[in-house]
């Protein structure tokens, strides 16, 4: 799949791993557009790297459809990588008592729904597109799961949750689209050097990077958008799951 000259959609494009496949596919001559809920973050970026930012809950039908609207303005719509997500912590039974249903539900709500309502709208766009002339390909769609949909930690019930679901549908959408020259792939990134990590103490990065057998660090932004690239290229990916992690596997907590 080409990049230049073609539309992306970054959900959660505004900070963290949207953020450096933005930069990324905008570098390799992509029309990008930024959705995300961060207003002034995804306006910022979006005039840095001349991008188009649409606002956008990736759990709401019409915040979706606004974005695919969007991207298929601006030309061909070619490729969707769902960076959107939260990851919260809470325990099954803690002081405050049973785990919050409020709070499973909007995990799963943002997490999960919001990935697959992109998903579907994205693809559907893209069925309208002239498969391309070398491998019939009509688009490329990128999720993003975790390696706790594998891996789940103390308080990651929610999260896991919904980071499995992602892992667990990537095949049959992409047995679903295979007739339509659309690939379907997950990447599920291990510890990375995201907002939410770098708010954490100095001493409490240092000891994640720590775990990571090789290489020894956090991942990057960078990482990410290396495999989106790799992806995007390699017509032969489609249907998996690729653990990006430095060959983690996590304790329980």
């Amino acid at each position: 799949m080409e990049i230049e000259n073609n539309v992306f959609i970054v959900t959660g494009g505004a900070s963290g791993l949207g953020e450096g496949t933005a930069r990324m596919l905008a570098e390799q001559g992509g029309k990008v557009v930024l959705a995300d809920v961060q207003t002034d973050k995804g306006q910022a970026l979006a005039q840095e790297i001349g991008a188009t930012f649409v606002q956008c809950d990736v759990s709401q039908e019409t915040d979706a459809q606004a974005v695919v609207a969007q991207a298929v303005a601006l030309g061909r719509l070619s490729g969707l990588v769902n960076c959107a997500g939260v990851a919260p912590a809470e325990k099954m039974v803690g002081k405050q008592g049973a785990h919050s249903l409020a709070g499973f539900n909007r995990t799963i709500q943002i997490n999960l729904i919001g990935t697959f309502n992109m998903l579907r709208l994205a693809a559907e766009a893209m069925c309208q597109n002239e498969p391309t002339a070398s491998t019939g390909e009509r688009g490329v769609l990128i999720s993003t799961a975790s390696i706790a949909a594998y891996d789940g930690q103390m308080g990651q019930a929610a999260y896991s949750a919904s980071k499995g679901g992602i892992v667990g549908m990537t095949l049959p959408i992409a047995r679903d689209l295979a007739r339509n020259g659309i690939r379907n792939m997950t990447i599920a990134p291990g510890i990375f050097g995201t907002p939410m990590i770098f708010g954490m103490p100095q001493t409490v990065q240092d000891s994640l990077a720590a775990g990571v057998p090789f290489p020894s660090r956090l991942g990057t932004p960078q990482d990410y958008a290396k495999l989106v690239r790799h992806i995007l290229d390699n017509d032969m990916l489609n249907g998996e799951v690729i653990r990006l992690d430095g060959a983690i596997r996590m304790p329980p907590r």
